[in-house]
């Protein structure tokens, strides 16, 4: 959501950045729907003036025996009284009208952000790690698991469809020792604070941190009318929504580990095999709450600890700043890590992180105090640290061995009750 009187002010740099987006300009349509906004909220503040005014010279009238006065002044009210209920309620269209269409446009591109189109043109910060080396073809994530008899994707799809997965077994107590170990990275080195927050959302909660209206096809809705979380984001970032929270609160840093639930429209024939795209899967979330002066210095720190999840499990990647056409709608600047999967011979994304500016925070309210009288929007990030599902693929292809077992990550050990290499289920 954006400030439409910073759009009134700048209206190039916000066409600029729409154009950087690969979008058509919007200033002048904004523009002049708020002049009309305001120019009727003008008529209204007169006519409500006029009537406040008539009201007084009726008791005037009155007080002087001038009844043909006062009458004419009543039915002067009368129609003041009407004509306002009735510019009341343009007033509340013409904001709906402004609100609907600013809803629905991205956040801006920082400056430092890659002009680009789509993924091709995003740009590679840094690597880490070596991709390691066989002495026999690797097999992919799900071809492992299959082998294993502890990954079921045709009971999965019997009770559920495409795009679920059954675990079982050493894999399911991966799955559950890849979390712990994350959770407990961020909250005892990180500094993040745990949550268990809902998973099931009002509109105003997945509107606030731009799911909705834009995404809504994206999204599982109950019957209730609540949405499933696509991520706990939804939920993290919107515990500050309608609040002011004084500043020597900031940085609010919070983690939470919790299944999640894409319906993945526009993804049909992408990933159709194994645990890549599902509609359900368990992620770690990592969110801040900041102020302007420091977002970007925590957009790098939010990134790094996302990163030291794949160093200590010793799992390569490289680290990619998204172009301008490849960016999330909510974000003013993005780095995708991507993890190396041998099985498929490519880096994978397997974490995103972005600074969202006061992109969210306008479309929730949520507030910091500056000062005594000094009221300003606070800055939001989110990023996984990591997609649970995604690791566990790249432990599977990275760490597994010619006769098809898999050596456990010495950093998982301790969560698998020493296990050292999963083995076949008996």
């Amino acid at each position: 959501m954006f400030d439409i009187k910073w759009i009134r002010e700048n209206p190039d740099a916000f066409d600029a950045g729409l154009k950087k987006r690969g979008l058509e300009s919007a200033a002048g349509k904004l523009i002049e729907i708020d002049e009309a906004r305001r120019s009727h909220l003008t008529a209204l503040q007169d006519a409500q003036s006029r009537r406040n005014a008539a009201s007084k010279e009726i008791g005037k009238a009155m007080a002087a025996k001038d009844q043909a006065a006062a009458d004419k002044l009543k039915a002067e009210v009368a129609d003041l009284k009407e004509r306002i209920q009735t510019g009341e309620e343009k007033a509340r269209e013409l904001e709906m009208q402004l609100n609907e269409v600013l809803s629905a446009i991205p956040n801006l591109p920082l400056d430092d952000v890659p002009l680009g189109a789509d993924e091709n043109d995003n740009v590679e910060v840094r690597r880490w790690g070596e991709p390691p080396k066989f002495d026999f073809e690797p097999k992919q994530h799900f071809e492992v698991g299959e082998s294993l008899g502890l990954m079921d994707f045709e009971t999965a799809a019997k009770i559920s469809g495409a795009r679920f997965v059954v675990l079982k077994g050493a894999l399911s107590r991966l799955e559950r020792a890849i979390a712990s170990f994350m959770i407990d990275l961020h909250t005892g080195e990180n500094g993040y604070t745990e949550y268990n927050p809902p998973l099931l959302v009002k509109d105003a909660a997945a509107y606030g941190t731009g799911n909705l209206p834009k995404f809504a096809e994206d999204l599982f809705r109950t019957t209730e009318g609540f949405w499933l979380i696509p991520t706990a984001e939804v939920s993290l970032t919107n515990m500050v929504r309608d609040e002011i929270i004084p500043a020597d609160q900031l940085p609010m840093r919070c983690t939470a580990w919790t299944p999640c639930f894409r319906s993945e429209a526009g993804s049909a024939g992408r990933d159709t095999r194994g645990m890549i795209r599902q509609h359900q899967f368990s992620k770690v979330e990592l969110v801040s709450i900041t102020t302007p002066e420091t977002s970007l210095d925590e957009h790098e720190r939010m990134t790094a600890s996302a990163e030291k999840v794949l160093q200590r499990l010793e799992l390569p990647y490289r680290t990619m700043l998204l172009c301008s056409g490849d960016m999330g709608f909510a974000s003013r600047k993005t780095y995708d890590i991507e993890v190396w999967l041998p099985g498929q011979n490519a880096y994978r994304e397997i974490s995103s992180c972005s600074v969202c500016g006061d992109f969210q925070a306008r479309r929730m309210n949520a507030r910091y105090r500056a000062g005594d009288k000094d009221v300003r929007f606070v800055h939001t990030l989110n990023g996984s640290g990591l997609a649970v599902g995604r690791t566990m693929v790249a432990i599977l292809e990275n760490f597994q061995q010619a006769d098809g077992t898999v050596i456990v990550p010495k950093e998982l050990r301790p969560y698998m009750g020493g296990m050292e290499r999963i083995e076949p289920a008996a």
